[in-house]
């Protein structure tokens, strides 16, 4: 397991853990690492930054969850298939599929297919934790979540639901080769999920209206998540980091994408909702969390 301690890697241990799987979780910092998991869970040095150091974790590993480091992907996949690595399940990304990453998870794709090895990418859209480290901090101190663009609406998805198709595809067979985008049931405004959120904490939240302008400065005292994305989240710049006119209306015709892809077609069970979410992470809008983010 690369990217153990991560909002989807942790899940996928504890998951791997319950049926019995024997689970070596990388780390930087293993002792830090090692108060998040179970004892059974052998946890080890190693960085997807520094190939080599990673070596010695690979010995006897049948399949690899690959969290996403593009710059040394090449030289990762080769000593897993060194070490007798047999199956990799890529956390991907929905912009993949849409063919707006071509520089970050793409490269990561392309160097699992050319490995020879069984593989499987995990694609997911907007994780819906993103809420939680872009407006997490006013609902604490204010009750008060301000959006540009309150109207704009999307399928985004729950972190369990990726952690299941991930365990899926790491121990069952039948998903060597496929690509999962995976998105949320329900094409949901940022409105409602302000209220998804307030009906969770059972508290009124404000919505307050702003320019993208006032948004971005928002975002970058914010620091954390909002500040390392302001300038992608409100329109500034695109998906590939270039500039762009917020003040350009944008038509988006989601019908053009046809029927969205959800974990319910890989695991045959039903998707969760926002509002599923919302209550999952109550406790969060409550009290501090750790800065971090998709």
């Amino acid at each position: 397991m690369t990217g153990a301690t991560g909002n989807v890697g942790r899940l996928v241990v504890d998951r791997l853990v319950r049926a019995g799987v024997t689970v070596r979780a990388l780390s930087r910092d293993p002792a830090r690492a090692r108060v998040r998991f179970a004892e059974d869970v052998e946890v080890v040095e190693g960085d997807l930054a520094r190939p080599q150091s990673m070596a010695p974790a690979l010995k006897g590993v049948d399949g690899m969850y690959l969290f996403p480091h593009a710059a040394t992907a090449p030289q990762v996949v080769a000593l897993a298939g060194e070490a007798g690595v047999r199956r990799i399940v890529v956390l991907s990304s929905g912009a993949v599929t849409t063919g707006y990453d071509t520089d970050f998870h793409l490269p990561v794709e392309h160097a699992v297919e050319s490995s020879g090895l069984e593989w499987t990418h995990v694609r997911p859209g907007e994780f819906m934790l993103n809420k939680l480290w872009l407006w997490g901090p006013s609902i604490r101190a204010e009750r008060i979540i301000r959006e540009p663009l309150p109207d704009a609406a999307w399928y985004p998805v729950h972190e369990q639901d990726i952690a299941d198709v991930a365990t899926a595809a790491l121990i069952e067979d039948g998903h060597q080769g496929a690509a999962y985008t995976l998105n949320g049931p329900e094409l949901i405004t940022r409105r409602a999920q302000v209220a998804a959120i307030a009906a969770a904490i059972g508290a009124e939240i404000r919505l307050e209206v702003v320019t993208p302008a006032q948004a971005r400065e928002l975002y970058l005292a914010q620091g954390g998540f909002a500040a390392d994305n302001a300038d992608f989240l409100t329109g500034f710049k695109d998906y590939s980091g270039a500039e762009a006119d917020p003040s350009a209306k944008q038509e988006f015709d989601l019908a053009m994408l046809g029927p969205m892809s959800t974990a319910e077609e890989v695991t045959g069970r039903p998707t969760r909702t926002f509002a599923e979410w919302a209550h999952d992470h109550a406790r969060d809008f409550l009290a501090g969390v750790p800065s971090a983010g998709f």
